[in-house]
């Protein structure tokens, strides 16, 4: 049974711990000691029974606490010390800025005029959050590990992506990053009575986590929407703060999906071949059309793992049916600014799939690239001769990437 409406709550914060908030909302906290201790500090036994999520710690401590703190002036100092730690983090002349801005030698250096110092750091409205650069690197995953409170990655792979993103923010990189939210994540273990190891899927509570919905200049949620066979699947797009990096997350849970295409975010490597197909062509088309829609214009585009890899694609349409350009011709400005990372170069590590999945969900790029069946499909494939091969994700990332490792 649906509710008749839905509430979301926020915490009532004493306007002297607002600090907090902004606090609560960009992981940067998750690898800032002063930060942590912070959160500790106003409830040890919260922070860990909350799996260290600030923002569902905020959202349940006792407004009796909340109103001791607020005249705690230990308390209040270290707060205040942390805030201005991230807001000087995010305004910090980083390795990026400094290379970006070297001058040849003999050149006079810029004036350091008040408009200049403005314009190298643009805000994003109401927070201590550096709006992203249009000109920027997007780099596209199927899992995130940032921090345990957002259960949306498995593994390595995840792990690493989480790092990419942090070391991006520590070294100033205009970097995105594009992913999916999924409402249940990746499983968790546990023994039952007899012994067994057993897994079950804890939904996530996105409203009660680091995200903030993004929304049109009117308000509505931004959403995008992808061509699928008879119909059209929309998703909405959630931000998650790493320091400085922006990393927007597609959520397919949402009306007017049916039921089938709102769990395509359902869960982490879950669901059949169909759902695994779904996933990824949200991930990468969804995800290149997410870009277009807030704006940002990457200059590169970073595939970890193929996963993603479904990106050139709409890649090449969009250049072809936008631009006018030819498929040759498409293809060849794409690879030039796409690099590919794989982790498990073994088959068991690579998604490989039916040929006639892959033209029942996509033949319709064929047709906009004036390809034949086969030739679409030898896009995927190592030995293009071949037509009883599997449509390899791996293998048609490394075709459209001038990089690979």
């Amino acid at each position: 049974m649906k509710p008749i409406r839905t509430f979301n709550v926020s915490p009532s914060l004493p306007k002297r711990l607002e600090p907090l908030r902004k606090l609560a909302y960009n992981l940067h906290w998750d690898w800032n000691f002063d930060t942590t201790d912070l959160f500790r500090r106003l409830d040890r036994d919260l922070w860990e029974s909350s799996r260290y999520n600030p923002v569902l710690m905020l959202g349940t401590i006792s407004q009796e606490r909340l109103r001791e703190v607020a005249e705690d002036e230990g308390f209040l100092a270290q707060m205040d010390r942390a805030a201005q730690q991230l807001e000087d983090y995010l305004k910090e002349r980083t390795w990026y800025r400094k290379h970006r801005d070297r001058k040849p030698a003999g050149s006079a250096a810029p004036e350091a005029t008040p408009e200049a110092t403005k314009a190298e750091t643009t805000f994003h409205p109401s927070s201590f959050i550096p709006h992203p650069s249009k000109d920027c690197y997007a780099y596209f995953s199927a899992e995130f590990g940032l921090t345990s409170c957002l259960p949306i990655y498995s593994g390595g792979l995840g792990v690493l992506a989480g790092d990419h993103l942090k070391s991006a923010s520590d070294l100033g990189l205009p970097l995105v990053g594009v992913g999916l939210l999924y409402q249940e994540g990746y499983f968790a273990q546990y023994l039952n009575a007899d012994g067994w190891q057993q897994e079950r899927y804890p939904i996530n509570d996105f409203y009660n986590m680091p995200l903030h919905l993004e929304r049109n200049p009117d308000g509505s949620e931004l959403r995008v929407s992808v061509d699928y066979p008879g119909r059209e699947v929309f998703a909405r797009v959630w931000r998650v703060q790493v320091g400085t990096v922006p990393l927007y997350l597609l959520d397919t849970n949402i009306e007017p999906n049916n039921q089938y295409d709102q769990d395509i975010t359902d869960q982490l490597y879950g669901g059949d071949i169909d759902v695994r197909i779904h996933q990824e062509i949200i991930l990468g088309i969804g995800g290149v059309r997410m870009l277009k829609a807030l704006g940002l214009h990457p200059t590169a585009y970073h595939m970890n793992e193929g996963h993603s890899a479904f990106l050139a694609l709409e890649r090449i349409r969009m250049m072809i049916q936008e631009e006018g350009l030819t498929f040759a011709e498409a293809k060849q400005v794409a690879q030039s600014s796409q690099l590919f990372t794989t982790h498990t170069p073994v088959p068991a590590g690579i998604d490989l799939f039916p040929p006639e999945k892959i033209t029942y969900y996509l033949g319709h790029y064929a047709n906009t690239f004036g390809l034949s069946k086969e030739e679409f499909l030898s896009l995927g494939r190592e030995n293009s001769g071949d037509l009883a091969a599997p449509f390899s994700m791996a293998i048609l990332a490394i075709k459209m990437a001038s990089f690979v490792n």
